[in-house]
């Protein structure tokens, strides 16, 4: 029998509601799906809402893919705006963080390896 994992990413426990943030869903579904090699998460951003942080990792790199509406992305101290099925590539070093648009986004982040969320650092204040 093949190894497989089936995992509905609007089931998986929301991540930013446990810690009281209004505006944005984060799904980290790496564990649920039992992830070797990477990491998947689904992003559900409010209309123009804005994450407060950034962050980078030391050896993550991530692909954000906009499922729908769009997007602008802060990667250090450049702009990039995506829209439906855009996808961007973030090394590990870049510092990013991200906002949604005026009809809110949903997104898909998929990041290699597998650090099991212990590369990242958090950047306060990243927005200036």
């Amino acid at each position: 029998m093949p190894d497989y994992t089936v995992v509905n990413l609007g089931e998986v426990e929301d991540q930013a509601a446990k810690r009281g943030m209004e505006g944005i869903e984060s799904r980290f579904a790496r564990t649920a799906l039992g992830l070797q090699s990477s990491g998947l998460s689904l992003f559900r951003l409010s209309p123009d809402f804005r994450l407060p942080f950034g962050h980078r990792h030391g050896v993550q790199e991530e692909v954000y893919v906009v499922l729908s509406g769009s997007a602008r992305f802060r990667l250090e101290d450049e702009d990039v705006e995506l829209g439906p099925l855009d996808a961007i590539r973030v090394p590990g070093s870049v510092a990013r963080s991200m906002e949604a648009g005026p009809e809110g986004a949903e997104l898909l982040a998929i990041g290699a390896p597998n650090t099991d969320g212990k590369d990242g650092e958090l950047i306060h204040d990243f927005w200036g």
